[in-house]
């Protein structure tokens, strides 16, 4: 005669919750282990950087207007050093060295200097910024003021903050009462009537613009609320792979110029609070549709 062992159905339900909740529990202290690694190559370069703040630069240039110093080169050193110290065996693309190659899926993004001429000349207005992408899903985002002592900090799923504290995109409605930022790409020169075009359609209809000089940052204050809408073209990967995980955590929306998702290789990046989105997009257009250089 044959016996058939019947599953005790409680004990496989209570084992699958288990592995679930381990699976969880890995996933969460995994994640956690990560941010403090970035948080602490953040810490470590933005420390470096400060106590440089105000020197004389011994400046170089990778373009017509695209400068570098020996401070970006330590700073992306320190931060790598820290990152691939915890992880060898993920990925690495950072602004100022040749793309290092994972083999596990894990790839981070370094500016280790996000507003370079502002900080060669001794403008106070630059950041570290860092992410930490699995494939193609963005996981962490961290961007670090070294001056103001800002942390700005998101986790897929888990909000965005600001030194620890949660923050949100503002709430305003309509362009008129919007502040705006921007930045022009290292091209300007050749292309200068465009992108004062996008300038002249966006003033036209917002209360003010700003160019602060870091995109970075002005993603961070579009996810904070102090500033309402970003757009930018040519930016890179590192610019904007941790700006752009803060302002969608924070209830925000980051896409091109045609409202397609935004794409860390293409050459298009706006950002807003949501409501405002649809009416830069139109300002931008109406640009775009009058450029002939």
């Amino acid at each position: 005669m044959l016996v058939f062992a019947i599953p005790d159905v409680n004990r496989m339900e209570e084992t699958k919750r288990h592995v679930a909740g381990a699976g969880a529990l890995w996933h969460k202290n995994g994640l956690l282990a990560f941010e403090r690694a970035a948080h602490a190559a953040a810490r470590r370069a933005g420390a470096f950087i400060r106590s440089r703040y105000g020197d004389r630069q011994q400046v170089s240039f990778k373009s017509e207007v695209d400068l570098v110093t020996p401070v970006d080169r330590e700073a992306e050193r320190l931060i790598v050093d820290t990152l691939l110290g915890a992880f060898p065996d993920h990925g690495m693309i950072a602004e100022e060295s040749p793309a290092q190659v994972g083999v596990d899926g894990y790839r981070w993004y370094v500016d280790p200097l996000d507003g370079t001429t502002n900080f060669a000349h001794a403008y106070p207005h630059f950041a570290v910024s860092i992410a930490l992408a699995h494939d193609d899903d963005f996981l962490l985002g961290l961007v670090h003021d070294p001056l103001r002592d800002e942390t700005f900090a998101a986790t897929r799923g888990g909000g965005a903050r600001l030194n620890g504290s949660p923050i949100a995109v503002s709430d305003t409605a309509v362009l008129e009462r919007a502040l705006v930022a921007t930045g022009f790409p290292y091209d300007r020169r050749q292309h200068a009537r465009h992108y004062l075009r996008s300038w002249e359609a966006v003033m036209a209809c917002v209360q003010d613009v700003r160019r602060g000089g870091s995109a970075a940052l002005d993603l961070c204050y579009v996810a904070c609320g102090r500033l309402d809408a970003f757009w930018e073209s040519k930016l890179h990967p590192w610019d904007t792979a941790a700006g752009r995980l803060i302002v969608e955590e924070a209830g925000g929306r980051v896409t091109d110029f045609s409202a397609h998702p935004h794409q860390l290789a293409g050459d298009e990046t706006a950002a807003s609070n949501g409501r405002l989105h649809d009416g830069l997009l139109r300002a931008l257009a109406s640009a775009s549709a009058e450029r002939t250089d």
